[in-house]
């Protein structure tokens, strides 16, 4: 049952992510992302790095508060958050950014359709007109688009 938590968690953190993304980081918060699609900020660091704290904190609050009730089903959605926050950081930070320079080539037909739709979303600089919100759902345009080259 534990498991299914985690599991129904991560899948529900991909449609809570293209929400948060397109309504709050292209809204309220555009200060904070803006840099991340302007490149304004010469440094290692962007202001947008702040989401991960912002995220960070209520996954710390129920996986404390589910451990102190014998792990219950805080703890699992906690969990189950920061799974999908770690894989946030490894594919979108890692993989498609290329914050650290690994992992840059690829002939998988998911992970470059992935990156394609991500580079549609960086393509308007501005907080209007954005695109492909999602992180680990690809639109199935992006995808086919690789798959045929890989079937030919």
């Amino acid at each position: 049952m534990n498991f299914l938590i985690v599991l129904i968690t991560i899948v529900l953190m991909e449609g809570a992510t293209w929400f948060i993304h397109k309504y709050i980081m292209h809204g309220l918060l555009w200060i904070l992302h803006k840099d991340h699609h302007d490149h304004s900020n010469e440094g290692f660091f962007e202001k947008n790095d702040y989401f991960f704290v912002i995220f960070a904190l209520p996954t710390i609050a129920l996986m404390y508060y589910g451990s102190l009730q014998e792990f219950n089903y805080l703890f699992y959605i906690g969990l189950g958050i920061m799974l999908y926050g770690m894989a946030y950081f490894f594919v979108h930070d890692i993989f498609i950014h290329q914050r650290f320079k690994v992992f840059s080539n690829t002939k998988n037909p998911y992970f470059l359709a992935l990156r394609r739709a991500h580079k549609q979303h960086h393509k308007h600089i501005g907080k209007e007109e954005g695109e492909c919100f999602g992180f680990l759902y690809v639109p199935h345009k992006y995808f086919r688009m690789y798959l045929n080259k890989t079937d030919k």
